[in-house]
């Protein structure tokens, strides 16, 4: 099945003040080299965004500001546990048998009990905007206010070594990894300071495709 590219997405009209519209890669067809990018990997799943209460409160958000905390019940209740304020940008995932996220389940939506979230960026802290601080600082918050859980992961980065990482990403049948500037602050819409780079053989591009 051919999948159409609908482009951008308008936040919801419903969607709290709170709600911070996300950041979004631009494409390019390679990573970037040197020190000052640091490098994830690109997991296939719904853009999420979680506001945890730091009180056993928590909502969940998908990339437009659309309620979603009652079909992922795991990071839910993960999100309820933390104990600071924070609203966490994240994708919501589904591994399949092979060990890789599995697209096709998350939309069907038969196993979002299975969910769980890999995080990767703070933008609130507290009450703090965090939003002017660089990548790197964010990240070693959210790393900081983090419960172990089976619900929610902190997706590892890479400081440089983008070209190493994006084979190795192919290799394993990954879609690809996202490329930050690490001195970068947190910035709504289309960003050149993130960057993302697809493996062209991935199903999260092939179902693009004829």
């Amino acid at each position: 099945m051919r999948w159409k590219n609908t482009g951008p997405r308008k936040r919801q009209f419903r969607a709290p003040a709170a709600f911070i519209d996300p950041c979004i890669p631009t494409k390019v067809d390679k990573p970037p080299e040197g020190d000052r990018w640091a490098h994830e990997i690109k997991h296939d799943g719904f853009r999420l965004q979680i506001h945890a209460g730091g009180n056993g409160t928590a909502e969940l958000y998908t990339r437009t500001g659309a309620t979603c905390t009652d079909r992922y019940p795991a990071i839910a209740e993960a999100a309820r546990k933390l104990k600071r304020a924070a609203i966490i940008d994240a994708e919501a995932v589904i591994i399949g048998p092979d060990g890789i996220t599995d697209f096709k389940a998350m939309e069907s939506r038969q196993r979002d009990d299975e969910a769980f979230a890999y995080v990767f960026d703070l933008m609130v802290l507290d009450g703090e905007d965090l939003r002017q601080r660089p990548w790197l600082e964010r990240r070693e918050l959210l790393r900081k206010i983090l419960r172990k859980t089976s619900a929610i992961h902190f997706n590892d980065h890479h400081l440089g070594q983008g070209p190493e990482i994006y084979e190795q990403a192919c290799r394993m049948g990954l879609e690809g990894i996202v490329s930050k500037l690490i001195d970068a602050p947190y910035r709504s819409g289309r960003s050149r300071a993130w960057l993302k780079v697809k493996n062209p053989d991935a199903p999260g591009v092939l179902r693009f495709k004829e």
